[in-house]
């Protein structure tokens, strides 16, 4: 079993007293084996869950007894470089952008770990999050430069990643690289982005003096 985000899944308004039957209808079945991605656990008697890209209830007292759960496992399979598992995540519409208990994407993670083909699939989502800060204020970017890895360096600036963004420790991702030339490439790009930052500036300022 784990535990993510998807879409919700809209049952017909029906009386009280058909809730029951309606459950029956929805119910999620599943096989042996088969990975169950929770996506809603705020009814005590059945959970809302995705399987093999159905959506679907299962009853909560089977999933506590019987199953074992894996919390955020878009972020283990990211961590991992488990592309097989990451495809079945997104196939199972588990949120790209979902945060974990540090406040991490699994973007952050995929970066952290150094797994370029994860990050590259990762892009591949139109609304892949680039700049999410974690709860220590650290980026992809971060976490890329930090642990060295100049491809990923590369990739999340040829996807205009913002330089600009301090840490909790007010370090940018240039203060953390350890690799020359991709020093050198990161301040290149950040100041790009303050000429972005000055132009934009302008641009509202003579808004402003037009009207």
């Amino acid at each position: 079993i784990c535990q993510s985000q998807s879409p919700s899944l809209s049952l017909p308004h029906l009386p009280p007293g058909n809730r029951k039957f309606v459950f029956y209808i929805y119910e999620l079945y599943f096989e042996e084996g088969d990975i169950i991605y929770i996506t809603d656990m705020s009814d005590t008697s059945w959970w809302k869950g995705t399987s093999k890209g159905r959506t679907g209830l299962i009853p909560s007292n089977y999933v506590a007894e019987q199953v074992e759960s894996v919390d955020n496992p878009f972020h283990e399979a990211a961590k991992r470089g488990n592309l097989s598992w990451l495809r079945e995540c997104l196939d199972n519409r588990v949120g790209v952008n979902g945060l974990d208990k540090a406040g991490s994407t699994a973007l952050y993670w995929a970066c952290h770990g150094g797994h370029r083909d994860t990050v590259e699939m990762l892009f591949t989502q139109p609304n892949i999050e680039l700049n999410q800060q974690n709860k220590l204020g650290d980026t992809a970017l971060h976490a890329a430069a930090w642990k060295g890895y100049a491809d990923i360096v590369q990739l999340l600036l040829a996807k205009v990643a913002r330089t600009d963004l301090r840490n909790n420790e007010k370090k940018l991702a240039l203060d953390m690289v350890t690799n020359a030339a991709y020093a050198s490439l990161l301040k290149k790009q950040q100041g790009i982005d303050a000429v972005r930052t000055l132009s934009n500036a302008e641009d509202y300022l003579n808004d402003e003096e037009s009207d």
